[in-house]
């Protein structure tokens, strides 16, 4: 069975990493979540459920506090970590490797396992440190992988757009959901 981790951090966008749980249960994959504190501040600003409500979409669900996790060590077999949304803090921490919570020290152990990390970063516009932060991590070998809207798909409404933005990223992990409207030429 296919085995994602699943990180939230405090950028806008928590229906990302929502939407990624329900597509990832919906297609059999078992999710291992951790959420920043930032995270659950946010997630009471954007969306009219709990965090114990998001929590219960995930298989596993571990505090971010707890860095002795069985996420936080590469001889835990997972199919790689995406991160959605991903804030500019948590993306660069990643780079730095400076881990200071369960969330960033998973996805540098997905890092240093070559496993692959998906990255959905939520900031604009972004300066020159950004665009270098994030070049650095795809030299890394990180996926740098924005939500950014697919017009051409007659997207009308946030689900839309959030099932086809994280179906997309899905895709990186070679998980395909047929809710992703594709190109047709």
């Amino acid at each position: 069975m296919a085995k994602i981790i699943v990180g939230i951090s405090g950028a806008s966008g928590i229906v990302l990493g929502l939407r990624a749980l329900q597509l990832l249960r919906e297609v059999g994959v078992e999710t291992h979540l951790v959420m920043s504190k930032s995270a659950e501040l946010t997630l009471h600003h954007e969306l009219d459920i709990s965090a114990d409500e998001l929590r219960a979409q995930a298989d596993v669900v571990y505090p971010v506090k707890n860095v002795g996790a069985a996420i936080a060590s590469g001889s835990f077999l997972t199919d790689g970590m995406l991160i959605a949304p991903c804030s500019v803090r948590t993306m660069s921490e990643i780079a730095t490797g400076v881990t200071s919570t369960l969330l960033t020290r998973a996805a540098d152990v997905v890092l240093k396992e070559r496993r692959r990390l998906v990255l959905m970063v939520r900031e604009t516009p972004l300066h020159t440190g950004h665009l270098r932060t994030m070049t650095q991590l795809s030299e890394m070998g990180a996926v740098i992988a924005p939500p950014v809207p697919a017009f051409y798909t007659g997207i009308e409404t946030l689900d839309e757009f959030a099932t086809q933005s994280v179906g997309r990223v899905l895709d990186l992990f070679g998980i395909s959901d047929t809710a992703v409207r594709r190109w047709q030429g």
